[in-house]
């Protein structure tokens, strides 16, 4: 389809994870052409490997679940919260009710990701190239009209309607504008291993769930990503790693989670220690002249509810539709921008919540807080369990109503939320009516 404009794309989007190629399957499926620029080869690593069942319902709208059944990723049907003080919760995704899927997938992110880059790559219209580095946004008269990259030894530039940062931490225009504000909440960090020879009869609780154990100085994952492999990561304050080497920290924290390390007996090591900042920031402006900024590029703040990929791919296709809307002239361009950026802020500060609500030390202990909030009655189950699940365009689920009414837990300036499931649309509101 002509962009009308003499530009080479109607888009270009730095990056290709999750978030990048939800946006350029959503655009080339109507038409349009998109140059996605990714600056590594897949497949690459990524922690983050639990998705949500909402993850899974928008995979199977953009036409790309059924590759991971054939791909062979482990069922999850549950999340088990425990504590290192004898707290133990199972959330079944059973008991969301109504009629919502009540499984996903747990991934191995190097195959899951490239899976969904070759899905983006295999779109008319898609010009997708790999180990492609972008350098420098190109502006005219206070728009972004495209990029400079170099690719294979040469450096180009390209223009478009539109540029999308889809390129995670990095912000390549994020912090090209200079939108990025960095953020220092939770200051908190993640070293991991990923084991191997995984026999899940010796699992404690539920054999594909994730679990999340909490203790007084941090928490612990263990998600299994293939059936024979486990992925197990500790969270901690920074401060901690550069007091104590992070392989004695590692042992001791697993110790004080007995279920998970129960878990894990008999393994070997698959994959060798590794770590991570956990890097906490934010944008206030998500959308302007000629740009959309999606996914973690926009915000990140931790992965305790494994809702990022979730995120990605929602902002993602909601970028691409708001574009199409710009791109024919349905609506202004100021309107679209001011839009998008409330759905964004919406559903990420509603996570943030989420995650406050694990860190929140007043009862007095890091973890007691979410642990209260699963024990109150009054709050049906089913609320709960969708809150887990991806619930976050909400105006009706009283579980996240009482995540909002927290003050001091805002994370963006001002603005109008954006009520409305990306995901189950109008058929959501009818059920949250119930």
């Amino acid at each position: 389809m002509s962009n009308g404009r003499g530009t080479d794309y109607d888009a270009i989007v730095i990056g290709g994870g999750p978030s990048g190629s939800s946006y350029t399957i959503t655009l080339t499926k109507a038409g349009y052409t998109v140059l996605l620029l990714e600056r590594d080869k897949f497949p690459r690593f990524h922690i983050g490997e639990s998705l949500l069942p909402y993850t899974a319902d928008v995979l199977e709208q953009l036409g790309v679940l059924h590759k991971l059944g054939e791909e062979g990723f482990p069922i999850k049907l549950g999340l088990e919260l425990s504590g290192s003080d004898g707290f133990l919760r199972r959330a079944a995704l059973g008991d969301i009710g109504d009629g919502y899927r009540k499984w996903t997938y747990q991934v191995e992110r190097a195959d899951f990701d490239k899976l969904l880059l070759d899905s983006a790559a295999e779109q008319p219209g898609a010009t997708v190239l790999e180990e492609a580095k972008v350098g420098r946004l190109i502006q005219e008269d206070g728009r972004v009209t495209g990029v400079e990259y170099t690719y294979q030894g040469e450096t180009r530039g390209a223009s478009a309607r539109y540029v999308i940062d889809a390129s995670g931490r990095a912000g390549v225009l994020a912090r090209g504008l200079g939108l990025r504000t960095s953020d220092a909440n939770l200051k908190m960090a993640a070293v991991y291993k990923h084991f191997g020879n995984l026999d899940e009869s010796r699992n404690p609780g539920y054999e594909g769930d994730t679990q999340i154990g909490v203790h007084e100085n941090g928490w612990l994952w263990a998600i299994p990503i293939r059936k024979d492999v486990i992925s197990v990561g500790a969270m901690m304050p920074a401060s901690l790693l550069r007091e104590f080497r992070p392989e004695d920290l590692y042992a001791q924290h697993l110790k004080r989670l007995p279920r998970i390390e129960e878990r894990i007996e008999g393994t070997n090591v698959y994959r060798e220690l590794s770590g991570e900042q956990n890097f906490e920031y934010h944008a206030n402006t998500l959308a302007g002249p000629g740009f959309f900024i999606i996914g973690d590029a926009g915000c990140f703040s931790d992965p305790v509810f494994s809702a990022g990929v979730y995120l990605a791919l929602v902002t993602g296709r909601r970028a691409a539709e708001e574009t199409i809307k710009c791109l024919t002239g349905e609506e202004r361009e100021a309107d679209v921008a001011e839009r998008y950026g409330a759905f964004f802020k919406t559903g990420y500060e509603t996570y943030y919540r989420l995650i406050r609500a694990v860190y929140d030390n007043r009862a007095p202990v890091m973890g007691r807080f979410i642990q209260q909030m699963f024990r109150e009655s009054g709050i049906h189950e089913k609320w709960r369990v969708r809150t887990l699940n991806g619930d976050f365009w909400t105006d009706t689920n009283p579980f996240v109503n009482r995540l909002r009414a927290e003050p001091g837990w805002d994370l963006f300036g001002k603005y109008d939320r954006l009520y409305g499931c990306p995901v189950h649309g109008e058929r959501q509101r009818e059920l949250q009516a119930r």
